[in-house]
Order: C-alpha cells, then sequence, then structure tokens
C-alpha cells in the first residue's frame, strides 16, 4: 500500500504541472481533462471546465503525487495541516530546489544549517502548497 498526496489547485492545476515539471524534474505520468470523462455530456459541463484538468499524475522523484484543478468554484480551502518534504542528496540541489519553491510564495523558514541536517528550510510555494527540504546528515540508524 501507498499514501499519496492529492493536491487540488482550483483552476490552476495545468499551471502547477509545468511549474513542477520545470522546478522538481516532475514527470507528468498522465493526464485526463473533464471533456474526456464519458459519463458528463458536454452540455453538462459548467463554462470553462472542458480543458481543466479532471486527474493527473506527476512522478517526483521516486514518489507520485495525484494532482487536480477541482471544481473550479473559487472556494478551494487553502492546504494546512501538512507540508511535502523533499530530500535531495546535496545541500547544492537543496538551495536550488528552495529557491525556485520560493519564487512567487512565502519562505517560511530560510534555508540553513540545522542539528539534524546540513541544509533545511520551509517555504509556501504561488499554490500555496507548503514544501520542507532538508538534507539528511545523519548517520544510519544501527540495526
Amino acid at each position: 500500500m501507498q499514501i499519496q498526496p492529492y493536491l487540488f489547485f482550483d483552476g490552476r492545476c495545468q499551471e502547477a504541472i509545468d511549474f513542477y515539471r520545470q522546478a522538481l524534474g516532475a514527470e507528468l505520468v498522465m493526464i485526463m481533462r473533464f471533456k474526456e470523462n464519458p459519463d458528463m455530456p458536454a452540455d453538462a459541463m459548467p463554462p470553462g471546465m472542458a480543458d481543466k484538468v479532471m486527474h493527473a499524475a506527476l512522478k517526483i522523484g521516486q514518489s507520485t503525487v495525484l494532482v487536480s484543478d477541482g471544481q473550479c468554484t473559487g472556494q478551494q480551502p487553502k492546504p494546512q495541516g501538512f507540508s511535502l518534504a523533499l530530500s535531495p542528496a546535496t545541500d547544492e540541489e537543496a538551495e536550488r530546489l528552495f529557491a525556485v519553491l520560493a519564487e512567487g510564495g512565502e519562505i517560511q523558514m530560510p534555508m540553513a544549517e540545522t542539528f539534524f541536517a546540513s541544509r533545511f528550510g520551509a517555504v509556501v510555494d504561488r499554490f500555496g502548497i507548503s514544501w520542507m527540504i532538508h538534507v539528511d546528515t545523519r548517520a544510519p540508524a544501527a540495526a
């Protein structure tokens, strides 16, 4: 069994997909638009929904993140109570990821060395998604 985060972008999903592909090297595994739903006739679809993302999957590193535009009501609750954690292999990659996610977003904790990581920082990106980036420098646990 896996846990896969499912993120909703309230009409900005394609923009988010493009951003994460460029910023994180995410791979678009699959995408389905509302107009491809055989159970929803075109005349029953709200205006402007046809090309919105009904469901998509992004592979980021070894993980899959599921994404959607949701219902595009403009009333989507802000994501809260969680962060997506990225664990790059080097301090340089951590700094790069932090900088690109911070563009248009909000830094929660600047990237710095900590007692548990050579680099750690927290940022909310331009889509309201919270990210923690850390380079784990702890020794592996003894068996």
